[in-house]
């Protein structure tokens, strides 16, 4: 099993900037592709941006491309969420996920393992 636990979550103003961190623990040599995602109230979960195991390739939702950066430190087995020039739609949940697979995928069922959430709004 791996267990991943998202922090860096917050409340700021348009504008502004938030780093999300995702920690992995467990069995995290099974793991390849990882990814963020998020949930906004009455929404369906939506795909964020993904990396590949390695770290070389990366994937943006057409929202987020050029204000968002997802990056990997696999010595320390955490994925990261660098988020600028935030808007109001983006605020939502923000969920860690993490695949056995080796494509990167945005659908959320093609991914493993899970974390809890945390919680981003942005103030308008």
């Amino acid at each position: 099993q791996v267990q991943l636990v998202e922090s860096g979550g917050g409340l700021v103003q348009a504008g502004g900037s938030l780093r999300l961190s995702c920690a992995a623990s467990g069995r995290t040599f099974s793991i390849n592709p990882m990814a963020w995602f998020r949930q906004a109230p009455g929404k369906e979960r939506e795909f964020v941006a993904a990396i590949s195991g390695s770290g070389t390739i990366t994937r943006y939702a057409d929202s987020v491309k050029g204000r968002f950066t997802i990056s990997r430190d696999n010595a320390k087995n955490t994925l990261y969420l660098q988020m600028n020039s935030l808007k109001p739609e983006d605020t939502a949940v923000y969920y860690c996920a993490a695949s056995r697979g080796e494509l990167l995928r945005t659908t959320p069922r093609t991914y493993d393992y899970w974390g809890q959430g945390t919680q981003v709004t942005v103030s308008s």
